[in-house]
């Protein structure tokens, strides 16, 4: 009987071995996963770095994580979501170049400003650049969108708009601007579709009140948290 008392209480002793053993691996789990998930963690504070340091792919860092770009003043600016641009080297600059349709609110701020800005964010920040990219400035009616995705504006010394939420803000001096020509276009850029598959092809322009007007901006300030 005692055999039976020892044995009974022996495997009572793995069984809560086993249950404590998984607990702890599902918790060390867990915790690799939201290590894993963790946004990098950056400086609060901005250091001016040259442009040729800009890390990572410029195809991706544009087309993939998107940018702001914000024209205006203290006094009344707009921002909006980016994700066509290129950026290089033109007449001995470094350069970025957007693309902007006229019939945009932003299109007002930019052609009447100097210098304007884009912003790159982390990718926990996506939420509000799809707002500033859905929403438009001028239905807000006197409120500021930038503001209403819950970002805080940041001023350089040439009056143009930042945010401090932004990893990577780039201050563009405008060097060229002009607008896209339908006789310009070769047939397979603007056409997403072809004759017969399906129907007639489809341009990306056949919504589109205008064409983009493209801006190529010298980048006159670079910081980086």
């Amino acid at each position: 009987m005692y055999q039976n008392f020892a044995r009974m209480n022996y495997f009572k002793f793995l069984l809560l071995f086993a249950v404590c053993f998984i607990g702890c691996s599902s918790s060390n789990q867990n915790e690799e996963k939201e290590v894993e998930a963790t946004e990098i963690v950056r400086s609060d504070e901005f250091r001016k770095i040259d442009p040729r340091e800009i890390p990572g792919n410029p195809i991706e860092l544009i087309g993939e994580e998107w940018m702001l770009l914000t024209a205006g003043n203290k006094e009344s600016y707009n921002t909006m979501t980016v994700g066509w641009g290129t950026l290089g080297d033109i007449w001995g600059n470094p350069v970025i170049t957007c693309y902007v349709r006229p019939d945009r609110y932003t299109f007002n701020f930019i052609e009447k400003s100097e210098y304007y800005t884009l912003c790159f964010f982390d990718r926990n920040y996506r939420s509000k650049l799809r707002y500033c990219g859905a929403t438009s400035g001028r239905d807000l009616k006197g409120k500021n969108k930038a503001e209403e995705a819950g970002l805080t504006p940041m001023y350089t010394e040439n009056g143009s708009i930042y945010f401090k939420e932004a990893y990577l803000v780039l201050e563009c001096k405008k060097l060229y601007s002009d607008q896209f020509k339908a006789e310009n276009f070769a047939a397979e850029v603007v056409m997403i579709g072809k004759e017969g598959a399906g129907g007639p092809a489809q341009s990306v322009y056949n919504e589109m009140s205008e064409y983009h007007k493209f801006y190529i901006g010298g980048i006159v300030n670079c910081w980086m948290r």
